[in-house]
């Protein structure tokens, strides 16, 4: 992932816009020698990225709790 300089990155925008969009390029932002942004192309996530959010999450004994009272609420009902 290339450097650049803030100053260069107001300057060239629509170009490096352009590489991002056209061409998956990545840049660093550097003003007075500190990173200060990074501009990369917005990655969409999929069901399987969700799921594995999800499951990093520790869940929470109080909703598991009344997920269980409500699920046994529940009344079956026949169908005509």
């Amino acid at each position: 992932m290339p450097d650049v300089t803030a100053t260069e990155a107001s300057r060239r925008f629509a170009d490096l816009l352009d590489g991002v969009e056209h061409r998956g390029e990545r840049y660093t932002i550097v003003r007075r020698g500190h990173v200060v942004a990074e501009l990369a192309p917005v990655h969409t996530g999929s069901g399987s990225d969700a799921k594995a959010l999800l499951r990093r999450q520790e869940l929470d004994g109080e909703w598991v709790e009344e997920l269980a009272s409500l699920r046994h609420g529940l009344v079956a009902q026949e169908r005509y």
